[in-house]
């Protein structure tokens, strides 16, 4: 969809686009092998927070964790792979007179959440990485009794953790912000806001990820200032939540399944 959104005839790099796919395959692949691994399937649950996903007789002994790491590997450059497709086509194979105020809004979406992902991934990358070297190498930097430190893991698994929220989130904004106006016969209400407040998500999104920590001890300060950027972050969230309602006000509504589908998206989303 991005091409075409934007006028360009293809993505910029048409192999890195499907090296991205394939290397997405590939990893799934790995993950779900992972299942038949001596020792079976990875224990620890899809966070695997050490010391579960240690090499540890009653933790995750055998294959299963490794392939585990393999395919977040592999996923990681399927990922990135396609974000810097993603930016680069956008930044460079805009139609004549395509400005950035005049991109659709689901192109808006896709810059950002390539963004996030070049921000997020290398930090989900290091921490697979450590814990790989703690299995399989003779390390320690995730076990307590030998000086690690799990937290730090949590750290780092997180600061990707909660901007994958965004990363997943963000593409469905974008849809909706075309589907409501097409089905509402009227142009998008507010575009600047509903643009911009995609950029101030993305921005928060990577302050606010030891709001999944707040039992492991962090000190009253820090709780509070993740406390209060959670908090935050919905005031741009609230701004497309307005600016969708408005745009369907006083609309010519075509009550066809992607505007029910856009409808109770809204109201479903409000709720959480």
């Amino acid at each position: 969809l991005v091409p075409l959104m934007i006028g360009a005839r293809d993505m910029a790099f048409p192999r890195l686009n499907a090296l991205s796919f394939w290397l997405y395959l590939l990893g799934g692949l790995v993950l779900w092998l992972s299942w038949f691994a001596k020792g079976g399937a990875p224990h620890a649950g899809w966070w695997s927070y050490p010391t579960l996903s240690e090499n540890f007789p009653w933790a995750s002994p055998g294959h299963g964790q490794d392939y585990w790491i393999l395919s977040i590997h592999i996923l990681t450059l399927s990922s990135l792979a396609g974000a810097i497709n993603f930016l680069v086509t956008i930044h460079n194979m805009r139609t004549r007179g395509m400005t950035w105020m005049r991109m659709p809004l689901f192109v808006w979406a896709i810059e950002t959440y390539s963004i996030l992902l070049l921000v997020a991934l290398p930090a989900l990358s290091a921490a697979v990485t450590l814990l790989l070297l703690d299995r399989q190498a003779g390390t320690h930097f995730f076990i307590p009794s030998q000086g690690g430190n799990p937290v730090l893991y949590q750290h780092m698994f997180w600061f990707f953790g909660h901007p994958e929220v965004y990363i997943m989130v963000l593409p469905v904004f974008g849809m909706i912000s075309e589907i409501l106006p097409v089905f509402s016969r009227k142009p998008i209400f507010g575009y600047k806001a509903v643009a911009f407040s995609t950029l101030a998500i993305a921005f928060f999104s990577m302050l606010v990820w030891a709001h999944h920590m707040f039992t492991v001890g962090l000190t009253i300060g820090l709780d509070s200032f993740f406390m209060i950027s959670s908090m935050v972050i919905a005031v741009p969230t609230g701004i497309k939540i307005f600016n969708w309602i408005a745009t369907t006000w006083r609309g010519n509504l075509i009550f066809d399944t992607p505007l029910l589908f856009a409808r109770g998206f809204i109201g479903l989303f409000t709720l959480g």
